[in-house]
């Protein structure tokens, strides 16, 4: 038995939709990617005796066009349309830095309208934690230089009003960004409006010098997170060598979450994460510490 073709409302088949189909009818926006590849950089110490600092890093890439030339940004760029946005991060990034092959997640997808001069741009963000001492990193493309910036987060102020049924929550952050001599710096300003089960957020730059586009708003989501994700996977481990010790792996926690923590508490915490060894560290000038590996079978 056949089945009649389903029409609309003017007697059209969907073939028939299809071929005359005008795709001009609808403006169209251009989408682009951006990525925030994070790490956690060692700096070494003029006195051997004292552990290495460790910081929280992004990888930025200062801008070879216009606009914003001379600026620094996020490694990104255009969409093709015979690409899927995940290809396109991914040739993006290593056409750009020159990193391949390591793991993203999607962040978010940015819309509001002005946040390119050029024209109306959506773009969809990307998120990793690497170690960089795998990395190659190279600018190319149309990045003139590519570098790792130190990075700080600071909420510097709250303010919290009452609503009839609910409340306003906004919070300041500073975030720095520094690399030698150069500083990048700006204020986020976020809002929380809660009114009876209808929650609404918002973010805004308040002031920036030196970082492109609407970048610095993605970079303040990202380091929240970030920090939520390390609460409740195990991505942190992403940063660390075959063989650790606790401490060492407690003070990337504390770069991360930007807090310091119970030794106690922290080792009970990742207890399951981590399979002891029987190996020790064998750094001159420190007693030697139990090393550890990520455990690879946790349930």
């Amino acid at each position: 038995m056949n089945k009649q073709p389903i029409t609309d409302a003017q007697g059209l088949t969907e073939e028939q939709f299809l071929q005359s189909y005008d795709a001009g009818v609808y403006e169209r926006p251009s989408v682009t990617v951006d990525m925030l590849i994070f790490t956690v950089m060692e700096q070494e110490q003029d006195n051997y005796r004292k552990l290495p600092e460790k910081s929280l890093q992004l990888l930025l890439i200062k801008r070879g066009q216009h606009p914003y030339l001379g600026q620094w940004a996020l490694p990104g760029g255009f969409v093709s349309v015979d690409e899927s946005i995940e290809d396109a991060a991914r040739r993006e990034l290593y056409t750009e830095t020159n990193i391949d092959n390591i793991y993203m997640e999607q962040l978010y997808t940015w819309g509001d309208v002005g946040r390119d001069p050029r024209m109306r741009v959506i773009s969809c963000s990307y998120m990793a934690l690497v170690d960089r001492t795998t990395l190659n990193v190279q600018a190319g493309d149309d990045a003139a230089d590519a570098a790792w910036f130190e990075v700080s987060h600071q909420l510097i102020e709250t303010n919290r009003t009452e609503l009839e049924q609910g409340y306003r929550l906004q919070r300041l952050f500073r975030i720095t960004l520094h690399n030698g001599q150069t500083r990048l710096a700006g204020v986020v300003k976020h809002t929380e409006t809660v009114h009876g089960h209808v929650r609404k957020a918002h973010s805004e730059i308040m002031e920036s010098e030196g970082l492109a586009f609407d970048h610095l708003l993605m970079v303040q989501y990202a380091i929240e997170r970030l920090r939520g994700k390390v609460e409740y996977t195990d991505i942190i481990f992403n940063l660390m060598p075959p063989l650790f010790t606790l401490s060492e792996l407690q003070r990337v926690y504390e770069i991360i979450l930007g807090k310091e923590l119970l030794a106690a508490a922290f080792r009970r915490k990742i207890a399951d994460s981590v399979t002891e060894t029987d190996e020790y560290t064998k750094d001159a000038g420190h007693r030697p510490s139990r090393l550890y590996r990520y455990n690879t079978n946790k349930e």
